[in-house]
């Protein structure tokens, strides 16, 4: 019984609402529509009818809002025809009210002297963050987490003086590489399972061979006849502060990513390291994401990121793309940290005796 009351009265509201509008009362229209959406905050035409009277006075916030919850209190599916032609007006609205306010902000901005292309790219990136250009991405690794490092996704290049050297060895480094880059076998599938351990499709890219691998260290220790092969690849790494953690860091090695593949989105094991990146042979169109930021690989030019905030990589090129990668500490941890997390890792390994089962 107390349904149908409730039904009723909503529907005796919602009529009024409509005669007043209709007559030009839009105050009578509001006060009919604030007690309908009282009692039903999802009521999708009073929500509407709300929206357009906000609309009409030129308070495009308060229109906006809600509009945005008119959409919000629509159901997923079996969506009566009605209905779903006012979502979409109201999408329209929120679409138009945000390009609006877009570039409202910008020209603004602009006159006090912002510039996206020259200004500081932090800040860039808030003005990005607060309209809904990008979203927030933090780090979030899988396996270690050290508070208190600033998220940063791509770390200033400024700040690593020593990548000249390596950027600059890049014609012997790739000399190198194209000297065993073609042999059967030389490169194995970047993400392998272990026996010991259950199954684990990691997004379809479990021993699959569109991302592969050759190693002149992995996890802590040398690849001996690789490295050996190397030896101006790894003279150029000489001033890289590496991460020495016995088990685990460094691992320095070649990634390769075939025409056409996908490195699906995915969160490294620790948030104590950035991951370097020299583009070795980059065909084209090979894009690379980290958290809210996309680039493009360009043959020489190194960068390093942060692998803990999610991120993926896609190839769409006919060729092969390859780069040099190798891991460095986060700038940020003092010495006795870097001391601390080596002896934290020692311990765990202590433990169980084994080493441990470890990616880059």
């Amino acid at each position: 019984m107390a349904t149908t009351a409730a039904a009723a009265n909503a529907a005796a509201l919602l009529k009024r609402a409509c005669e007043c509008r209709d007559r030009g009362d839009s105050a009578g229209q509001a006060a009919a529509l604030d007690r309908l959406i009282a009692a039903d905050p999802r009521c999708i035409p009073a929500l509407m009818q709300r929206a357009d009277l906000y609309a009409a006075a030129g308070d495009a916030r308060s229109a906006s809002s809600f509009y945005l919850t008119a959409i919000r209190s629509a159901p997923a599916t079996g969506v009566p025809k009605e209905t779903a032609a006012q979502i979409a007006r109201a999408r329209e609205a929120c679409d138009r009210y945000a390009r609006e306010y877009q570039e409202y902000l910008l020209r603004n901005l602009a006159a006090r002297g912002f510039d996206p292309a020259q200004s500081s790219p932090r800040f860039a990136q808030s003005v990005d963050l607060i309209l809904g250009r990008k979203r927030i991405y933090l780090q979030q690794p899988r396996y270690y987490y050290f508070p208190g490092l600033p998220q940063v996704q791509f770390h200033d290049r400024a700040l690593m003086p020593w990548f000249d050297e390596v950027e600059a060895a890049l014609p012997d480094i790739r000399a190198e590489l194209e000297a065993v880059m073609h042999e059967p076998g030389a490169f194995a599938p970047y993400v392998q399972g272990h026996a010991n351990r259950p199954a684990n499709a990691q997004m379809g890219m479990l021993n699959n061979p569109e991302w592969s691998a050759y190693y002149l260290w992995k996890n802590g220790e040398p690849v001996v006849e690789n490295a050996a092969r190397f030896p101006k690849t790894m003279h150029a790494l000489r001033d890289v502060p590496l991460p020495h953690v016995p088990n685990r860091s460094p691992s320095i090695l070649f990634s390769q990513l075939r025409p056409g593949a996908h490195i699906p989105p995915h969160n490294g094991l620790v948030n104590t390291r950035f991951i370097c990146h020299l583009p070795v042979i980059v065909p084209g169109n090979c894009r690379f994401r980290v958290g809210n930021e996309t680039r493009d690989w360009v043959e020489g030019r190194g960068w390093a990121f942060d692998d803990s905030i999610e991120h993926e990589a896609w190839s769409g090129s006919d060729r092969t793309r390859v780069i040099l990668l190798f891991e460095m500490w986060r700038p940020e941890l003092t010495a006795e940290e870097r001391n601390l997390v080596v002896s934290l890792f020692e311990t765990i390994d202590a433990h169980s005796g084994k080493k441990p089962d470890w990616e880059i």
